[in-house]
């Protein structure tokens, strides 16, 4: 199977997994790169949409999608959806042509966001995991709270260090600005920054990213580490916890510039 990210707005991705004859997409918030791409590869067949949330930029193509491939969509059940779909959470296992993927449940970012991990065979496994887990960061808590982000995002570290992140935004350099002014002193940091800033100056994309990296340089995913917690509490005397360290690591950044 093959792995494509395709561009969308100025900085979303629309995951494309394929083999010879089926094609999956996941998060497709507008139709037009997807049928694009169907249209350079005709022997490619969209059978099923992924959705891992409901924000607008990561549905607004289901819709044009469907009509023109009658692709079944896949959405998580505890959202309210503008669009027909069957629900998904914790615990389902989606078949896709011999592709098993385990549906998480992830709040945080929204209140019923769902992440999706398989192991292609005789390939790493891949997360999609919309914007629960970045490269270097995590999502804006828009209607969860900081515990249930933090526990969303400690059982995503706990997958297999080779999976490879597929995360919905190409925010890596960011996010790698703020990690570095947290965690100064991390090696891995650096030299993951160093290689994500080639990248971008070749036009390529960050993603995706196997999860061991993350867990070397993410503070998001490093909150209890002793380098990352010692920054935070330096800012924030109040942070005497894991879940207080965390909200105030996302606090932090919300106001980075």
């Amino acid at each position: 199977m093959k792995l494509i990210a395709l561009p969308a707005f100025s900085d979303n991705y629309i995951w494309l997994l394929h083999d010879d004859h089926h094609a999956l997409v996941v998060d497709p918030g507008e139709g037009a790169p997807v049928r694009q791409w169907l249209q350079q590869h005709p022997h490619v067949q969209l059978d099923t949409i992924l959705v891992t949330h409901h924000h607008a930029d990561h549905t607004g193509g289901v819709a044009d999608l469907v009509s023109a491939t009658q692709a079944r969509v896949l959405a998580p059940a505890m959202e309210p959806l503008p669009l027909a779909s069957t629900g998904v959470q914790e615990g389902d296992l989606i078949d896709w042509h011999g592709l098993n993927l385990k549906v998480l449940d992830v709040p945080g970012h929204t209140a019923g966001h769902v992440a999706f991990w398989g192991q292609p065979a005789g390939q790493d496994p891949v997360l999609f995991c919309g914007d629960t887990l970045f490269s270097g960061g995590c999502g804006r808590l828009f209607e969860g709270t900081p515990a249930q982000m933090l526990d969303s995002l400690d059982r995503l570290a706990a997958l297999p260090g080779d999976t490879r992140v597929c995360c919905a935004h190409e925010y890596t350099l960011s996010n790698l600005k703020f990690a570095l002014a947290v965690d100064p002193d991390n090696t891995a940091l650096q030299a993951y920054a160093r290689s994500c800033h080639a990248l971008r100056d070749q036009g390529l994309p960050t993603l995706p990213v196997a999860l061991s990296t993350e867990q070397a340089i993410n503070p998001f995913l490093r909150s209890r580490s002793p380098s990352v917690a010692t920054a935070v509490k330096n800012r924030d005397a109040q942070a005497l916890d894991d879940i207080a360290t965390f909200a105030a690591l996302r606090a932090w950044k919300n106001e980075f510039r």
